[in-house]
């Protein structure tokens, strides 16, 4: 039987235990970890496509140009894009978008898919999605739980009723230690928690109104009192504050009666943390697993991660080595769970690493710091073809402009340019200027910025086709 599926896309994640590969401004669902062409977020979209229906995504503010560009990069054109004003967990999240569904198709089937899991096989996730599907349409709740291939500490588990291929819910178990998980395993009936689910918009409200009535009222409060901005839906922020952060396992899974789990083979991957990103590579003989240029020797059950140079290490074991152009990180395999200590050690000190990588999107395209260095900077600035950055001035800076390939259009006070390769252009201090690339090609660029100050908050916008103040 045909079901209207509608995929929901939970894009709002920061990944902080991939650091330094992952960004509070470049999160992991946005990179190919996978080294296929695609970050996460596409491929879970591409997966998607035997549903025929638009996804609804739901990010944060600070995502908002790169989730829509990753999404228009592979031709998908979303239903909505809804833009929650602080993370409120899943609960919250999922309620907006059943109440946005349920304003047209409230029996339409709701296949909510966080944005950064690893799926091998497409077909297998079809066939279970259409098996979900046939058990939501009755008004139950579907759950998809993972068949466990080891005692796995990291995961929740869900404990089925029967062996059965879709079982009622007994009990959702919180991350167990290594002898319970033993047990789990041994016992057959308990499955890795893969938080995606199945439901229709209607049965999800329901048992929302039973369970969490406050999240029920807010939630529908904040999409009605949203705000179209482009190509978003921004939620209201206040009732949207106001509501309690709270995964949909507490606020409904764990309380409702109509729980069912699909079982789901040991064909997905979450991506977690360091240890589980090896589980994507293909070990050597000793059981090392690399990516970009690296060479290791008398070494066994290391992973390293080289992004922008060479990465050599002798006679290690049992490491996680991760290079990125501003940042290195080197773990204990057994200690990969506590990067996130790095992580928010650095955010305490105000460390820009947190958030940026030398390479910043921008929904116009995006830029590479090459040197950074007292009074100067140099960038490389990549305009996509018939973008525009704002029409901007700095108090502090001077720019000067050397383009690489392709045409740009440059305003600088009343004069207008068009400047070819191996052009340039300069921009004093206090100057109104603007940059466009009219072509057809990307525009690329050299920017030499001199100055007392260089920071990115020196910028004052006098008009954005992107809406940013």
């Amino acid at each position: 039987m045909a079901h209207h599926i509608v995929p929901v896309i939970l894009a709002g994640g920061v990944g902080s235990r991939l650091w330094p590969l992952s960004r509070s401004r470049f999160p992991k669902q946005c990179i190919d970890l996978e080294d296929c062409g695609n970050s996460l977020l596409q491929a879970t979209l591409k997966r998607c496509s035997m549903t025929t229906q638009a996804p609804v995504l739901l990010c944060n503010e600070e995502h908002r140009f790169l989730i829509a560009e990753q999404a228009r990069a592979i031709g998908v054109t979303p239903r909505s894009i809804l833009l929650e004003p602080v993370g409120k967990n899943t609960a919250p999240a999922i309620a907006v978008a059943a109440w946005l569904i349920a304003q047209t198709e409230p029996d339409a089937i709701m296949l909510v898919l966080p944005s950064d899991h690893v799926i091998d096989d497409a077909t297998q996730f079809a066939e279970k999605v259409a098996q979900g599907a046939d058990v939501a349409s009755t008004g139950d709740l579907v759950t998809f739980g993972i068949e466990p291939s080891a005692p796995e500490t990291g995961y929740g588990y869900i404990r089925a009723r029967t062996g059965a291929p879709v079982a009622a819910v007994a009990e959702f178990v919180e991350k167990p230690d290594l002898a319970r998980a033993k047990a789990y395993l041994a016992d057959g009936n308990y499955l890795w928690n893969s938080g995606m689910f199945m439901f229709r918009a209607d049965a999800y409200l329901r048992e929302l109104a039973a369970f969490e009535p406050e999240i029920h009222a807010l939630s529908q409060a904040a999409l009605e009192q949203a705000e179209a901005d482009l190509t978003f839906t921004r939620l209201a922020p206040e009732p949207f504050t106001r509501l309690p952060s709270i995964s949909i396992d507490y606020a409904v899974m764990e309380r409702t009666e109509r729980a069912q789990v699909v079982r789901f083979p040991s064909i997905w991957n979450d991506v977690g943390s360091w240890s589980a990103m090896r589980e994507l590579g293909e070990p050597d003989a000793q059981n090392n697993v690399t990516r970009g240029d690296a060479l290791l020797l008398d070494s066994k059950n290391t992973l390293v991660h080289a992004g922008s140079r060479l990465v050599a290490a002798v006679g290690v074991e049992d490491l996680i080595i991760v290079e990125t152009d501003d940042a290195v990180m080197v773990t204990r395999a057994d200690r990969a769970q506590d990067v996130k200590k790095i992580v928010d050690h650095l955010a305490r000190e105000g460390r820009p690493e947190v958030d940026w990588h030398r390479e910043v999107h921008r929904p116009w395209g995006k830029y590479h710091g090459l040197v950074i260095n007292g009074r100067y900077q140099v960038k490389r600035i990549t305009v996509n073809p018939g973008q525009k950055l704002s029409t901007q001035m700095h108090y502090h800076r001077a720019e000067h402009w050397v383009v690489v390939s392709g045409t740009a259009k440059v305003r600088v006070g009343e004069r207008e340019q068009l400047i070819s390769e191996n052009e340039s252009t300069y921009i004093p201090i206090g100057d109104v200027h603007s940059l466009e690339n009219p072509g057809k090609i990307p525009l690329e660029l050299i920017e030499i910025q001199t100055g007392g100050y260089l920071g990115e908050d020196d910028i004052v916008r006098f008009d954005d086709r992107y809406g940013r103040s």
